[in-house]
């Protein structure tokens, strides 16, 4: 093909039409509409760019549609090519995105942060993490004291992502309706307890992070991350950085699914090569929020059963006497009182 049709299958052809063709399906939950994953059994693949664009997060691989087909297929460019042309007006079956909000530009990331309040009782971001999220209040006041909760837009939230040296490169952004992270920022670490921690314990979400320190009482001597449903090389490096630590435990606390294994196969070989200690802890749900609300859900239900259970019998004192007539508890003395003389 010349150059000129070549670039015109680019434009006319999405990275998600050949992967819908292979059999990947979209994980709506994990998307954003900057980022669509896509997932086939234990395989993954980011979309980016409007679908011009993907990246493998569990391994190196990345480019354009072409690039795709090659990695799909094992194929050559020429053959390559000739996939992607076959699928000229394939429509997708996902839905379409709603247009994400202009962001202001020139902004520096800390600035954007600094402007917005951290939560409140009772404000947006508040209700959705401890009403529609049940996280306990105590939890979310201590993650404010931190300084890694903001108030997003339209009731969302904000999480800190912080480099080794603790600065600012981004936040994870989630709400009722909302899922992203945050524009020119970048993926590190999520960072929730003590930092001399001994116990670090890994999550793939902010949420997850502090629902599972809800579920252990916020552990003495535990840290609790978040890689922000991704693994970049920032955050080898951050995880391999804290796993120096002597006397170290690394938890692998990622989701009880495919992609959550394969995280935590990372941090097993990354604590090896440290020499610190390794757990396992996976959730008995899909994720450790899912675990925290089930158990919050039973608790609520035993309350509310208690409290309407009816008293199986009456008390002893009701059944002495009937309203309004009285029983003296001893018998009359009929005999006539003694006389007396002077």
């Amino acid at each position: 093909m010349k150059r000129e049709e070549l670039e015109a299958l680019r434009a006319r052809v999405s990275c998600e039409a050949l992967l819908e063709q292979a059999g990947y399906e979209v994980d709506l939950k994990e998307s954003t509409r900057r980022a669509v994953k896509y997932r086939h059994g234990g395989d993954i693949i980011i979309v980016t760019h409007d679908g011009r664009g993907w990246f493998n997060p569990l391994g190196d691989e990345k480019g354009d549609v072409f690039r795709l087909a090659m990695f799909l297929e094992k194929a050559t460019f020429p053959a390559a090519a000739e996939a992607v042309a076959a699928l000229v007006g394939f429509h997708l079956s996902r839905p379409q995105w709603n247009p994400a909000q202009p962001m202001m530009s020139g902004e520096v990331i800390g600035d954007r942060w600094r402007r917005r309040r951290a939560p409140w009782s009772g404000s947006g971001a508040w209700r959705y993490l401890c009403w529609a999220r049940w996280i306990p209040a105590t939890i979310v006041r201590q993650a404010i004291q931190e300084g890694v909760l903001r108030e997003g837009p339209f009731g969302s939230m904000w999480a800190a992502h912080v480099d080794s040296k603790g600065c600012l490169v981004g936040w994870e952004e989630r709400g009722s309706d909302w899922r992203g992270f945050s524009t020119g920022g970048s993926k590190v670490l999520f960072r929730f307890g003590p930092d001399d921690a001994s116990r670090l314990c890994v999550t793939e979400a902010a949420i997850d992070a502090m629902s599972l320190a809800a579920l252990e009482g916020s552990r003495e001597g535990t840290l609790y991350l978040s890689t922000g449903g991704g693994w970049s090389s920032a955050t080898d490096a951050a995880l391999c950085e804290l796993a120096v630590r002597l006397g170290l435990t690394l938890v692998a606390a990622t989701d009880a699914n495919p992609q959550g294994d394969i995280y935590a196969e990372r941090l097993r070989a990354l604590a090896e090569a440290s020499g610190c200690d390794w757990q396992r802890l996976r959730p008995p749900a899909d994720d450790w929020n899912e675990v925290l609300k089930a158990k919050e859900k039973e608790r609520r239900e035993k309350r509310m059963e208690t409290k309407m259970r009816p008293a199986a019998c009456a008390p002893a004192a009701s059944r002495e006497a009937s309203p309004g007539k009285s029983r003296p508890l001893t018998s009359p003395d009929a005999r006539p009182a003694a006389r007396q003389g002077s």
